[in-house]
């Protein structure tokens, strides 16, 4: 158990304000950082594709299956902040490596498994792969890029993302038709190793000097696994479920009662006194809730509500990323010259009146036009990404660029959880009319996003300090 006294971080090693990497270095960092996002999240969409083979050939229940997923899930989210401070420890071209690393091994162990218990400790160990470099992703844009290009790097981040997001299920679902399932874990092997090679490129960011706090580790770990664990069983077993939720909350309580005197805490309650990135934060979770609400509840609608075939839904949901990708370029362009809370706040406002239009639709309802809502709920989406993030990013002190990424990385987990447990809830209330009841929910939350962006836009609180 770690001391908790108060501690002061180690003074950085290159003071002054971060200025980037220069060419070449600068571009093989960045590859490293979009393959490590472009691992994480296409890991996500081409195993979720492959659970109905995977249970079939492992001979086990669809809802059993999905605990291939949920291990994964609770891993990353349980230990992405006590890896954050790691990573302001051993630096993060190590943590970067060993992230890397573990994730082959365990994308190793997928592909030797014959049974659920190895195929979930396999993805338990990619988890804390994904976790260990997901951490640092916010952290090293900061550095990466100068600061003129920031905005830029964030886009490339974002537009990735979407990229990734779009072919996912497209190669998760070729690479089942050519070969067996445990190859969509292999695929992502060489692509590891092009990544453990740019890593040697990457920034010198400063450590600090802090010890480890374990109790707090642990704490965190509780918190967050006992959180969701509750989310994915509310449904199944509510009495154990509340109970969960109540053991979360206990824990939390202590984890922020002990982080709060520390001057660089595990959980960053010091930079929840920034109020800058403190509503980046709020409105970040927001909009990440509403969104997985409304991506969860529409195929529902779609097909129940609106009558439309399944293929066809795949089609209308691949017009949400693209939206995403398209806008991500000119919202970096924008963000060097308009304050993050106003384009924020107008990206919250077209993801508001695009999720209305699919609401109010009538039946039926051309796909034209459908098409068009989904493209606007992208589109405003990847518009208030970009300049809230880099807010986010550029409103921390330089040493705690590691703890800002994991708080990045958990806020928008954070809020993927709390979203499905509102569609989850939903549904609980009514299995006919639960996809309106998730659908006006994200339009209620894409509405608090707005009007909080207009606050911190007339507070003023846009100014990064670096």
């Amino acid at each position: 158990m770690s001391n908790t006294q108060p501690v002061t971080p180690a003074a950085p090693k290159t003071p002054g304000k971060p200025s980037g990497l220069p060419a070449p270095a600068r571009y093989w960092a960045a590859l490293g950082v979009l393959l490590a996002i472009s691992i994480t999240v296409l890991d996500s969409g081409i195993s979720n594709i492959a659970l109905p083979t995977i249970a079939a050939d492992l001979n086990i229940l669809p809802s059993t299956s999905i605990w291939i997923v949920n291990a994964y899930t609770i891993t990353i989210i349980a230990t992405l902040l006590p890896f954050s401070a790691i990573a302001e420890r051993i630096g993060f071209t190590l943590m970067y490596r060993i992230g890397i690393s573990i994730f082959i091994a365990g994308a190793i162990v997928c592909s030797m498994a014959d049974s659920l218990g190895l195929l979930v400790s396999g993805r338990i160990i990619q988890g804390l792969g994904s976790s260990s470099v997901m951490c640092l992703f916010g952290g090293m844009v900061r550095n990466i890029y100068p600061p003129h290009k920031l905005a830029a790097g964030i886009s490339l981040n974002a537009m990735t993302v979407g990229l990734m997001a779009v072919l996912s299920p497209s190669i998760g679902a070729f690479i089942i038709t050519i070969a067996p399932w445990k190859w969509i874990f292999i695929f992502t092997i060489p692509f590891c190793l092009v990544a453990l090679y740019a890593a040697r490129f990457l920034p010198v960011i400063p450590k600090i000097s802090a010890p480890f706090d374990y109790l707090s580790a642990l704490l965190n770990m509780l918190t967050f696994g006992l959180f969701i664990w509750a989310l994915d069983e509310s449904g199944n077993k509510p009495i154990l479920a509340g109970i969960g939720l109540l053991l979360s909350l206990l824990c939390a309580i202590l984890l922020i009662r002990r982080s709060a005197p520390l001057a660089a805490p595990l959980v960053p309650v010091d930079l929840f006194r920034i109020p800058t990135f403190s509503y980046a934060i709020i409105v970040s979770a927001l909009t990440f809730m509403a969104a997985t609400a409304a991506m969860l509840a529409l195929p529902f609608h779609f097909q129940n509500s609106l009558g439309l075939p399944l293929a066809t839904v795949g089609i209308l949901f691949s017009t949400w990323p693209i939206g995403s990708i398209v806008i991500a370029p000119l919202a970096a362009r924008l963000s060097a010259r308009f304050p993050a809370s106003m384009l924020a706040g107008i990206g919250a406002a077209i993801m508001f009146i695009g999720l209305c239009g699919l609401l109010l639709l009538p039946t039926p309802s051309p796909l034209t036009l459908i098409s068009s809502c989904m493209f606007l709920i992208g589109m405003g989406f990847g518009f208030f990404q970009t300049p809230n993030n880099k807010a986010m990013l550029l409103s921390t002190p330089l040493h705690r660029s590691s703890a800002t990424g994991g708080a990045q990385a958990t806020t928008r987990l954070f809020g993927q959880g709390i979203g499905a447990a509102i569609v989850a809830l939903c549904f609980s209330i009514s299995q006919s009319h639960g996809a309106i009841y998730a659908l006006s929910a994200a339009v209620f939350i894409t509405l608090i996003a707005v009007l909080i962006n207009l606050i911190r836009f007339f507070k003023k609180l846009d100014t990064a300090v670096i």
